[in-house]
């Protein structure tokens, strides 16, 4: 999947380098109990046939080899030595792609081996968490459909079929594909709903961070964009019609008071949906001169018509127009209350997860480290939990962060790096 953009699309739908894993075979670890330690040893070879047998076959090709080995343990499920060698090899491959053009090779080997120490942690956080997910009765069925459906738009392909050609033309299981994207977004739900729910930001800590700061809020004249963009791309003359009354209804919706985000999540074909629409912030001639000249000499929360581009129908809501110099609490509420989120979601997620692994069972085969852990323990055969202690677990684990407060301004989301 390297030279696609599908597994770019595929990463940038996910912020959390815990999430940011290779799809990987769990469907069969999974639905299985594990296998005892004994089968990931050599096979047996087979037995010597009776007098009088056929002629001799050819001897098994696999006799005597490792199957796969398994290197971690987590609760029923497994991680293998396959799965940590693409997920180090996900990991430097996403160095080189941070350092490009910025780095000495000095400064590239550093932060490839940074990012590699942490495969294993990941590997394992990724897997408690989707078992939580599990645990909760997540569904987020509807979801990877959508996802699916996003990088069949963005690859230009004309149906589901065809995105599985062209997964497997890159030498990966479809199935696993679609897993990887499943795990992705079941994690991020069980983030935000276990996590991100209990961050509450006061109006206070607001205030207090930006008199601090308000050195860092002094900018030039800079416009912050959201957009719901209706694909165009591939559509045939007679679909156009209705896909321009689909941008028209979104407007109007929005011109009628519904949330810019929420119609944004509905009705846009953009990556852009999964925030709500949001484009990022921009000085001037960092646009196109015509969507420039328009925006620019918009105000705060005003709507642009429904514009044609080359990619489809768009429209553009100026989140804020920030004035040249120095900017007031009110424009970059918003943003401090974000960087105050930001700040306490890390600390919060290792405790989160820490106390998932004190309720788990989690085995590192000996000469491999879990820096979150304790490493090098003997893998040794687990026995399912019973399911009225999964309960009981499941309790304890929802009540981590106690009963969740009323009001406030916490978030649903999560959006922090490890």
């Amino acid at each position: 999947m390297k030279n696609l953009s599908i597994i770019v699309v595929l990463c940038a739908a996910v912020p959390l380098s815990v999430l940011l894993v290779d799809a990987r075979a769990q469907e069969s670890s999974s639905q299985a109990p594990p296998p005892t330690a004994s089968q990931a040893k050599p096979v047996t070879p087979p037995a010597p046939k009776p007098k009088g047998a056929a002629a001799t076959q050819p001897a098994d090709p696999n006799a005597g080899k490792t199957i796969e080995e398994i290197i971690a343990r987590v609760n029923n499920e497994i991680i293998t030595l396959t799965e940590y060698e693409k997920a180090r090899q996900s990991a430097q491959e996403d160095a080189k792609q941070n350092c490009q053009g910025r780095c000495t090779p000095e400064q590239l080997q550093t932060e490839i081996e940074d990012r590699q120490k942490n495969t294993l942690r990941e590997l394992i956080d990724q897997s408690l968490l989707v078992q939580r997910g599990k645990d909760m009765g997540v569904s987020v069925e509807a979801d990877v459909i959508k996802q699916l459906d996003q990088i069949r738009i963005q690859n230009k392909l004309p149906g589901m079929d065809e995105l599985e050609k062209a997964v497997t033309s890159e030498g990966m299981n479809w199935e696993d594909f679609k897993n990887g994207i499943r795990n992705q977004i079941l994690t991020r739900k069980v983030i935000g709903q276990e996590v991100g729910s209990h961050i509450n930001i006061t109006d206070d800590e607001v205030q207090k961070y930006y008199e601090a700061h308000k050195t860092e809020f002094v900018r030039p004249e800079q416009v912050a964009l959201r957009e719901i963009q209706v694909n165009t791309q591939g559509k045939s003359a007679e679909e156009l019609p209705a896909l321009k009354k689909k941008a028209e209804t979104a407007l109007k919706r929005v011109q009628d008071g519904e949330d810019f985000g929420e119609i944004s999540k509905r009705y846009s074909d953009s990556t852009t949906k999964d925030q709500g629409g949001y484009l990022g912030t921009y000085k001037r001639g960092e646009l196109a001169k015509e969507l420039e000249d328009k925006v620019f000499a918009m105000k705060r929360n005003q709507l642009t018509d429904v514009l044609e581009t080359k990619q489809g129908y768009l429209i553009l809501q100026v989140l804020e127009h920030y004035d040249e110099g120095q900017q007031s609490l009110d424009k970059v509420r918003n943003e401090v209350t974000d960087k105050l989120y930001s700040a306490r979601m890390e600390p919060a997620l290792r405790a989160y997860l820490k106390t998932l692994r004190e309720q788990s069972y989690v085995i590192i085969k000996p000469g491999y480290q879990d820096i979150a852990g304790e490493g090098g323990s003997e893998i040794q055969e687990v026995s399912a939990t019973p399911e009225v202690n999964k309960l009981k677990k499941g309790h304890k684990k929802f009540l981590l962060f106690g009963k969740r407060s009323g009001g406030g301004s916490g978030k649903s989301g999560a959006d922090s790096g490890k």
